[in-house]
């Protein structure tokens, strides 16, 4: 699964190679992806603690937050995503939590997280939370409605 969302995210990256018919298709994917994040999204809080590095739930949760930045920086996506109910609230609240388990232990989520070896450097989770800030943007880019939630 990780491996088909890692290929979704170069395709959609690459604009300049899509073609519209390839849009199309991943604009009646968002769904589906919008909704697996949302129910997967508390898997990448066991990441917290360190005994859970590799749980693929939470790898999956984490490629699928990086394929939804992706699609909402698309215009012909953008309006789409912004309008799926509870994608917003889900982005949010998953923010406020691993803002809050960072506080609670020195983990992967801590702020102050001191970087000393090259395993934690390439930890799927880092950037975490700056890929959720960038999803909550995107949402509330030039949407009145999601900028009043927010």
């Amino acid at each position: 699964r990780v491996t088909l969302l890692e290929l979704m995210m170069v395709k959609v990256s690459d604009k300049n190679s899509v073609s519209s018919e390839e849009m199309n298709v991943f604009v009646r994917h968002a769904d589906f992806l919008a909704d697996c994040f949302q129910e997967k999204c508390g898997a990448v809080l066991k990441l917290a603690a360190a005994a859970d590095a590799e749980d693929e739930e939470a790898l999956v949760t984490i490629r699928l937050l990086d394929v939804l930045c992706e699609m909402t920086s698309d215009n012909s996506q953008l309006e789409h995503l912004q309008a799926f109910p509870g994608l917003l609230e889900t982005a949010v609240d998953t923010l406020r939590l691993t803002h809050l388990a960072g506080k609670q232990t020195v983990n992967i989520f801590t702020a102050t997280h001191a970087v000393t070896g090259q395993e934690e450097i390439s930890h799927p989770a880092v950037g975490f939370k700056s890929h959720l800030i960038r999803l909550i943007g995107n949402l509330c880019y030039k949407n009145k409605e999601n900028q009043d939630k927010v």
